[in-house]
């Protein structure tokens, strides 16, 4: 599985040759920076607008509560999300091949199943979503054509890969926030002492509000190796945290204070049409750049999508060497019944898969503590690639069976405080109702990962060059 130096990429627009193999020093390029605009512009989107004014309109809190959950929350839950980006450059792989060193390649499976289910959730979910706007900003356009239409766009970008995606919101970072601080601007007049009045401080909505937030951030770990692997070794790993950090973080408090602000200075059900009545005619303008947002984070849900299927696939097919011409047949399948699902989909479609994506999450709690201590602690900065991509799972072998052990811990431990509309545990009221079920999954599988360590200390590989197969 040695890397064709054929294959280099030669541009913006040259489809990405690479998909799960390591991406050799020869192929490395960029800088951390890219991380911040990256992270930034994909939080600045629609469903974080809307998910921030629910600390109004369901929490109702006040401003300033539902401003201090908001920041505490998507602070804490960024230094997951940037631990996990700073593994990129370290390890030269995407995120879920990855699980093969901390799992075994065979025990890495379920956890690339489960992710695979939440990039298909949101990627469906965004599809619907991205047709509505369109067809909202140019009435014309049938919703169906328009669902097609979104689903194509992102498709593309997707297909073409890491260095277009990268591009795309290093661009777009710049209009979307320029964007959100001028519908700031133009809403704050509207903040009146009257309306910082309105709503209350109270515990359980606020820790509720914060661990929707820190949730937020961690459920796109899974996501973050797959966009700072190329970057080269020197970048080390401080600098591709620190960006991750701000970037992310920043990107989502915009967002949440935006929809927040929007339904706090009038009574609106809806908060995206609480922005279009705040922001005048520059509300047009905003749901043009929404849509280039959405169309963007869909085809980040693609391509990680991709990469996952391909995982799974290269798990059995041992001598599989996947290259881009896999990643496009693949994206081309994935696209095909992902709109025919939209496209069939009733109109609370969105609701329920986001629902039902949010409620299967938990099981991705466990893993980022098994990911972090595996990959700092154990490993310490670094796996051996060959053993990544070996068909006897190298020195990680088929099975680990500490980690899967502290894995199942995670999620048992979480089910009585679970809360969600799916499922509700025996113990879920404990804490007023507050979900806190994620933090139990984190820190039992934390506590297990360490025991286990303790009894039987595994031995510690790192590799940072890609040895031919």
């Amino acid at each position: 599985m040695q890397q064709d130096p054929k294959q280099q990429d030669k541009g913006v627009f040259a489809i990405e040759g690479n998909a799960i193999d390591y991406v050799p020093p020869h192929k490395r390029h960029g800088k951390a920076i890219d991380l911040f605009t990256l992270w930034f512009c994909t939080n600045v989107a629609p469903l974080a607008v809307i998910t921030g004014a629910m600390s109004v309109m369901v929490f109702e809190l006040d401003v300033i509560s539902a401003l201090s959950a908001i920041a505490a929350g998507h602070l804490f839950g960024a230094v997951v999300l940037a631990l996990t980006s700073a593994q990129g450059p370290l390890a030269g792989i995407p995120q879920m091949i990855q699980s093969r060193a901390q799992f075994g390649r065979y025990g890495s499976l379920l956890v690339v199943l489960f992710t695979t289910i939440i990039y298909l959730g949101y990627f469906v979910s965004n599809i619907i979503l991205s047709g509505k706007t369109l067809h909202a900003v140019v009435p014309a356009i049938p919703v169906s054509v328009a669902t097609v239409i979104g689903a194509g766009v992102a498709t593309l970008i997707g297909v073409v890969g890491y260095h277009l995606i990268h591009v795309f919101n290093r661009i777009g970072a710049w209009f979307m926030g320029g964007a959100l601080l001028i519908g700031l601007a133009l809403m704050m007049p509207h903040l009146t002492p009257d309306v910082l009045q309105q709503g209350r401080f109270s515990a359980a909505p606020w820790f509720s509000m914060f661990g929707i937030c820190a949730v937020w951030q961690i459920s796109f770990a899974p996501y973050t190796s797959d966009y700072s692997r190329y970057l080269p070794l020197a970048e080390g790993r401080v600098k591709p945290f620190v960006y991750t950090y701000l970037g992310a973080s920043l990107g989502t408090i915009l967002s949440f204070v935006f929809g927040m602000v929007a339904v706090s200075i009038g009574h609106h059900g809806d908060a995206m049409e609480a922005v279009k009545t705040h922001t005048g005619v520059f509300g047009a303008v905003l749901m043009v750049l929404f849509l280039c947002n959405i169309i963007g984070h869909n085809a980040m849900n693609l391509y990680g999508a991709v990469l996952s299927f391909i995982t799974a696939i290269q798990t059995f097919a041992t001598d599989w060497v996947p290259k881009g011409r896999a990643r496009i047949a693949m994206s081309m399948i994935v696209l095909v019944l992902s709109t025919g699902s939209a496209l069939w989909a009733s109109s609370d479609f969105v609701s329920l898969f986001i629902s039902g994506v949010f409620a299967i999450l938990f099981v991705m709690a466990p893993w980022v503590s098994i990911n972090l201590f595996d990959f700092y602690v154990l490993h310490r900065n670094g796996y051996d690639i060959r053993s990544i991509f070996a068909a006897d799972g190298g020195v990680y072998g088929r099975f680990n069976s500490r980690a899967i052990t502290a894995y199942i811990i995670g999620i048992v431990v979480q089910l009585p405080f679970l809360k969600n509309p799916w499922f509700e545990g025996i113990w879920a009221d404990t804490f007023a109702g507050v979900d806190v079920s994620w933090v139990f999954g984190i820190a039992s599988s934390a506590i297990a990962c360490v025991l286990f360590h303790c009894i039987r200390p595994l031995p510690r590989y790192a590799s940072t060059s890609r040895p031919a197969a």
